[in-house]
């Protein structure tokens, strides 16, 4: 029988540790920029409110920048696993509208309900690594769309498909961008609209 890694008993309360400090230095970031906004918040506070020193949060983000991004890539795998759990039970073309149409309905009321989204949203016009990170999660979550559309258009070109979709997906991401830098009532009706045109696509891909 091989010996027990002396270390291992260690090395798990560490990384249980090293997580738990991450998801609370998040969550007191969020808080602090829905209070406040993204550009009032100082390292400073956001190291007081989680208890830990500025230089152990700087351990974890070198900026505030580095921080906006980590919440961008929290939401993102959250929305992602919603995704994907969705579309897991499209069988037809209309299952697959359904979907999508409440896809798109979910995402925005989770925007508009969501300070800390509004200031993510915003950064992307300003930060050159956060837009490409918005970018790519626009691929990742088009190519589950695409996925899904495969299923029930068979006889359609893949690259079409893959085409249409990330395009579709890049589309409401700006639609919601846009719905948020207006009032709720007209930021609603023109989701509502890009909801219209995207859904003919989905039915009949081109």
């Amino acid at each position: 029988m091989s010996e027990a890694d002396p270390t291992a008993a260690r090395r798990t309360p560490s990384q249980a540790r090293s997580r738990e400090r991450l998801e609370r230095i998040q969550s007191v970031a969020c808080e602090l920029i829905s209070k406040t906004g993204s550009d009032q918040v100082k390292m400073s506070e956001v190291a007081a409110l989680a208890g830990i020193s500025i230089g152990s949060l700087y351990q974890y983000f070198p900026d505030k920048s580095a921080l906006i991004r980590s919440l961008f890539e929290r939401y993102a795998t959250q929305c992602r696993g919603y995704i994907a759990e969705t579309l897991a039970e499209v069988a037809d073309v209309p299952s697959l509208l359904t979907a999508f149409e409440g896809l798109v309905d979910v995402y925005l009321d989770v925007v508009m309900a969501e300070p800390v989204m509004h200031d993510i949203w915003s950064g992307t016009q300003a930060d050159k690594h956060l837009a490409d990170l918005q970018l790519a999660e626009s691929r990742v979550q088009g190519a589950l769309l695409a996925d899904a559309m495969r299923k029930v258009h068979p006889g359609v070109a893949a690259e079409v498909i893959d085409r249409n979709a990330f395009f579709i997906w890049e589309m409401g991401e700006a639609a919601v961008r846009l719905a948020i830098s207006v009032g709720p009532e007209e930021g609603r009706a023109l989701v509502e609209i890009y909801k219209r045109m995207s859904l003919k696509e989905i039915a009949e891909p081109k």
